[in-house]
């Protein structure tokens, strides 16, 4: 079996960025994938920088032929709902995820990866994020309680042994904005409606409302996810950056259309409280295969 990279999987890390660039026009793409490759993760006394990178599912394709799962595609066009609500399509060609102990690492890396990349691609998208009391998400509740354990996350994530980009893992990266005042308007017990929790201990409410972000997203129903959530921002313009993992893209989509309601019906109702302002999906090589393109410039 092919090895995830390993940042996916590195918890209890306490600063984030989610660098997404664009490749330069005339730029290379396999110089660019090459570049990409060659990134290191340091490794200090003070704690290390976790370095995660992805692809436009086209651009690894067009590089690794048979690489990644047959017709695995970016988030090209926006996903709108019956009543016009629209996830808006943001898909660049390539991410880097960091995640350190503090900022300053991350800050630091972060500037080494843009120096090492600017000759192929540019900066299109930053967003910093750090976690909110530990596990809470910026509405207060408890985010992941439907997580996998580690044990189990790697099979949730990753692309079995024996199938195309084996090791590998399918991102769908959003940037999600609250209406902060809104939602700290409702009292608690409509916003346990609206996630289909309790807040004090995330128990799930019994019966759930069919249009609570819970019942919208089953992971029951859709198939699981390992999700590494994170939130982000000011005072004023906050939210959560959804981070997804998962062996295909499928049941990705089917979540999105529940929330949505892309056949009909009302939509989750979370949606009602936060909008997503990007949008994108990746490929996530494993380390061998990302490794093969590491070493001297090609050409």
């Amino acid at each position: 079996m092919a090895t995830p990279q390993t940042g996916i999987f590195a918890l209890g890390t306490m600063s984030h960025a989610h660098l997404e660039l664009d490749r330069l026009p005339d730029a290379d793409a396999g110089e660019l994938v090459r570049l990409v490759a060659s990134l290191r993760e340091p490794r200090t006394t003070i704690g290390g920088v976790n370095l995660v990178a992805g692809f436009r599912p086209e651009l690894w394709a067009r590089m690794a032929p048979g690489g990644s799962p047959a017709g695995l595609s970016g988030f090209n066009e926006p996903m709108v709902g019956a009543d016009g609500y629209i996830l808006p399509a943001t898909q660049h060609d390539v991410v880097v995820w960091l995640a350190g102990a503090a900022y300053d690492v991350v800050f630091d890396v972060s500037l080494a990866v843009i120096s090492a990349l600017a000759s192929h691609a540019t900066l299109a998208h930053e967003v910093v994020g750090w976690p909110y009391h530990r596990d809470l998400d910026l509405t207060g509740f408890i985010d992941g309680s439907e997580n996998p354990t580690l044990v189990e996350a790697a099979t949730v994530a990753t692309i079995e042994a024996g199938a195309p980009g084996e090791g590998g893992s399918v991102l769908l990266l959003q940037q999600w904005e609250h209406d902060a005042a809104a939602w700290i308007a409702l009292p608690t017990a409509q916003q346990e409606q609206v996630i289909g929790r309790r807040k004090l201990d995330s128990e799930e409410l019994d019966p759930k409302p069919d249009t609570s972000h819970v019942a919208s997203t089953d992971q029951d129903r859709f198939g699981k996810i390992f999700r590494r959530n994170i939130g982000y921002g000011t005072l004023t313009q906050h939210g959560t950056i959804f981070v997804g993992f998962s062996r295909d893209r499928d049941r990705l989509d089917a979540m999105l259309e529940s929330m949505a309601a892309t056949g009909g019906g009302p939509r989750d109702q979370l949606t009602v409280f936060t909008q997503a302002v990007t949008g994108a999906y990746y490929f996530v090589p494993a380390s061998e295969a990302l490794a093969m393109f590491a070493g001297e410039p090609q050409g």
